[in-house]
């Protein structure tokens, strides 16, 4: 089997077997990483290769924002879910609009506002694990 492959079997393994909380950090990792990607894009000196790289990787963390705000449960009582999920309507305003534009600066804003909240989320998985 080639190492690629290997790759994408591990993985299939791993999101497979992986708890409802450990998908939301594995796509809330994606998003972050898909944002660095398009911040790296803004280095690029070739337009479309740069429009490129901005652009996949813009739509990437939309599609993974996206998923978070429907993996919700809008049920809850106390008013989080609902906070939660304007705040990633909010963040997919953001990146639409640096993706529109090519400006950097909403990107940095949403990636450390899901930085935060990737962070208390692994806090969070980590304090169930120990029985806390």
């Amino acid at each position: 089997m080639q190492p690629s492959q290997l790759a994408k079997s591990y993985k299939s393994a791993s999101i497979s077997t992986a708890s409802p909380g450990s998908i939301i950090l594995m796509l809330m990792d994606n998003a972050l990483v898909s944002m660095t990607n398009a911040l790296d894009g803004f280095e690029l000196d070739h337009p479309v290769l740069r429009n490129e790289q901005i652009h996949n990787n813009l739509d990437k963390a939309q599609q993974v924002v996206s998923v978070l705000q429907a993996a919700l449960d809008l049920g809850v009582e106390g008013g989080f879910p609902q906070q939660m999920f304007a705040l990633y309507d909010f963040m997919l305003e953001e990146l639409g609009r640096a993706n529109s534009r090519k400006i950097p600066e909403p990107i940095i804003s949403v990636k450390g506002m899901l930085q935060d909240i990737r962070d208390a989320w692994s806090e969070m998985l980590v304090q169930q694990m120990a029985g806390v």
